[in-house]
């Protein structure tokens, strides 16, 4: 609960999270902010964040409910980054074991690392191909398009 009452005190720019029912730890919701200077500016992007029982030695899943467009983003709305991925080593060879989960992080860290990719997309193993293709080779035309309307759209939904 440690973690929960320094985030009430100390929101961090650019997003808030909280229970989303008080007697369920491990359910948490969070929103965040679009990036300043970024496409995704402007935006409020709901996420949920589930923890396994066994955090902080694995770490939660992270998964977006307002609709967004972004090579690191499913579209199922899953996040796929490093630091949510499981400990240890990447059979794939593309990630650092620093890189990965380590049970140091916390939902602060997780959130400043899901901000970072929304400014710094990684188009390297990318979960959205299409998202990936767009921001690769057209990122001010098709791409820019269609992450606005994923921003405006987050924006009706906030104010509903």
């Amino acid at each position: 609960a440690t973690d929960r009452n320094k985030l009430t005190k100390n929101p961090v720019d650019g997003f808030s999270a909280g229970l989303v029912d008080d007697d369920d730890i491990y359910q948490w919701e969070v929103v965040v902010i679009g990036p300043q200077d970024t496409l995704f500016e402007g935006g409020f992007f709901k996420a949920t964040l589930t923890f396994p029982r066994d955090y902080p030695l694995r770490p939660p899943k992270m998964k977006f409910i307002t609709e967004i467009w972004h090579p690191n983003v499913a579209k199922n709305g899953d996040v796929c980054i490093s630091i949510l991925h499981e400990p240890g080593e990447d059979k794939y060879g593309y990630e650092k074991p620093e890189e990965r989960w380590l049970p140091i992080h916390t939902v602060e860290t997780i959130m400043l690392s899901v901000i970072s990719m929304l400014a710094d997309p990684n188009g390297d193993s990318p979960a959205n191909v299409d998202a990936a293709k767009e921001w690769r080779e057209d990122p001010k035309g098709v791409f820019k398009k269609k992450v606005s309307r994923c921003v405006r759209k987050s924006q009706e939904m906030a104010y509903d």
